[in-house]
């Protein structure tokens, strides 16, 4: 019996310690998590060139917004009303130019590089049908063609393109 006694002790000991171990690795994986400082919290988004960031927070972008339309959203299969700013526009005002390549990093880990920013028909959303977005609405951030010409709208693969739940921008040299 005390041999019993002994060994369900050692157990319980053992199982306090991994316990610890894990809660310890996973309070050292949170830390690290993300990582670096390039990231940005939920009310921020990050520009950045090299080794230079911008944080700019999304309130801010929210207040600039002075686009204002309307237009049938491919996901959504709705008309929807828009507000934010023309990309190219922030872009210049961000980095001094357009780049002419961008690197997305959106709050899922979802990461693309892609081209063609110089033109006015792109809008960095912040408001849909008339509420600032929120992560659950796709955002804080997202972007979008204001006109998509006659592409089929039924064929959610002509919209590729389009970015969502933005955190992070950075161009590529």
């Amino acid at each position: 019996m005390l041999l019993v006694t002994a060994l369900r002790r050692l157990l319980v000991s053992l199982v306090s310690l991994v316990s610890l171990a894990a809660l310890v690795g996973l309070l050292t994986s949170l830390t690290l998590w993300p990582a670096g400082d390039a990231l940005a919290g939920p009310d921020e988004v990050v520009f950045q060139r090299g080794e230079q960031q911008a944080r700019v927070e999304v309130a801010a972008l929210r207040e600039r917004a002075d686009v204002h339309f309307t237009f049938y959203d491919p996901y959504l299969a709705d008309e929807v009303a828009i507000r934010g700013l023309v990309f190219r526009d922030l872009l210049d005002a961000q980095f001094g130019e357009v780049p002419e390549q961008l690197i997305f990093t959106a709050w899922d880990d979802y990461t693309v590089t892609l081209g063609g920013w110089d033109d006015p028909n792109w809008i960095l959303v912040t408001h849909h049908n008339g509420e600032p977005l929120g992560l659950r609405e796709r955002g804080p951030l997202r972007l979008v063609e204001r006109d998509y010409g006659s592409r089929d709208t039924a064929n959610l693969r002509n919209f590729n393109d389009w970015v969502w739940m933005i955190r992070g921008i950075e161009a590529v040299r």
